[in-house]
């Protein structure tokens, strides 16, 4: 598969959680601005980058779709100057943001695990309040936190803390009605590759 690029405004890693950030809060009007409302239902969608060759997860975001649809990528590298962010929970998630999420941390070396389940509008609406109060995440506590808030969630009761990506997968998987797809890409791994690509592809299109 092509690349669909994307320009991230943080230094490039290997799919696994990054270093911790310090505070970033955009503004409530930058935020309101982009803010997007997806079709469908509520639903939670586990994003679990995994190295092909071992099959170990190396990192884990939250996509949440509740009265906006956020992305929560605790210790993550994502990121550009259009998105507002409050300290790791990205606003406008559209599904052209989406699939720039998935498709950069999708290469030779690491696929993406696509994990949904439907829920309630109101633990939609609690899972993303949970990701706007856990502030920044420090560095490889992705998993851990995110199991965490997981965890708090009415229907969630029976998932663990966890610091490991694969394990969190393995229980959201036993939920009932979790729907799962993988998704693949050929890419190098050279990011600096992938950064040039990605920057041209949005400069263009400003």
């Amino acid at each position: 598969m092509q690349r669909r690029a994307f320009v991230l405004t943080a230094p490039l890693v290997l799919a696994a959680c990054a270093a911790g950030q310090d505070e970033i809060l955009s503004p409530q009007a930058a935020i309101d601005r982009v803010a997007y409302v997806h079709p469908g239902p509520k639903r939670l969608t586990l994003l679990t980058m995994k190295n092909t060759g071992s099959d170990n997860g190396a990192h884990t975001g939250l996509m949440i779709n509740a009265s906006q649809r956020v992305l929560w990528d605790p210790a993550g590298s994502f990121g550009h100057s259009s998105i507002p962010e409050r300290n790791d929970v990205h606003f406008g998630i559209t599904p052209r943001i989406e699939q720039f999420y998935i498709s950069f941390h999708s290469r030779i070396t690491y696929y993406t695990l696509i994990q949904e389940i439907d829920v309630s509008p109101e633990v939609a609406e609690q899972a993303m309040r949970l990701a706007l109060a856990n502030g920044p995440t420090p560095q490889a506590a992705c998993t851990t936190h995110t199991s965490r808030a997981l965890s708090q969630l009415p229907g969630f009761e029976s998932v663990r803390k966890t610091f490991f990506p694969s394990n969190l997968s393995d229980q959201f998987a036993r939920l009932p009605g979790v729907r799962e797809r993988i998704y693949r890409e050929e890419d190098a791994d050279d990011k600096s590759i992938a950064a040039a690509e990605i920057d041209a592809a949005i400069t263009a299109s400003q």
